[in-house]
């Protein structure tokens, strides 16, 4: 095609420069957006090989079925987390002994409260370690010492050490 200078090839050539940096924009955006899903996926959890970059002595590791562990992540291969000191919530419907005062045609909801459950006094007696398939992990995450969850189970150790005195 001739230009008005009546050269050939140049506007071509534009064409398919833009082109190129087309596709390499692209390219940028793509990796851009798959590392941000992976991000996500991790969230602020560093994996280094097969380990996890843990700074804290307590994690929570969340599943794909909703399930939430709290516990010490001791070992993580390429097919399994491993945790121990094992605790997970609960929820627990209180009875409320003011409604059965009531009279019948007050109707009132029971009480529900997210109790935290030390694994292991379960009626099938597991032991207080799981291996998890970590094709079932979704994240694992640090807990500060001063959270609620690190308390509660601060407490229930600190309960269980007065108990055996």
């Amino acid at each position: 095609m001739l230009n008005k200078s009546g050269k050939a090839g140049e506007a071509g050539e534009k064409s398919g420069s833009f082109g190129w940096l087309k596709g390499l924009l692209a390219v940028i955006v793509l990796v851009v957006i798959v590392g941000g899903g992976v991000y996500l996926l991790l969230g602020n959890t560093k994996m280094v090989g097969n380990e996890l970059d843990l700074k804290n002595d307590w994690q929570a590791v969340f599943l794909t079925n909703g399930q939430v562990y709290f516990g010490k992540v001791e070992k993580v291969s390429s097919d399994y987390v491993y945790l121990n000191s094992i605790y997970y919530l609960q929820v627990v419907t209180l009875s409320d002994q003011n409604t059965m005062a009531q009279s019948d045609d007050v109707q009132t909801q029971p009480e529900q409260r997210l109790t935290l459950i030390k694994l292991g006094n379960e009626i099938h007696g597991p032991t207080d370690q799981m291996k998890i398939n970590r094709d079932h992990v979704v994240i694992v995450e640090d807990l500060k010492n001063d959270g609620r969850v690190v308390q509660a189970i601060n407490d229930y150790l600190k309960n269980q050490n007065q108990e055996k005195k």
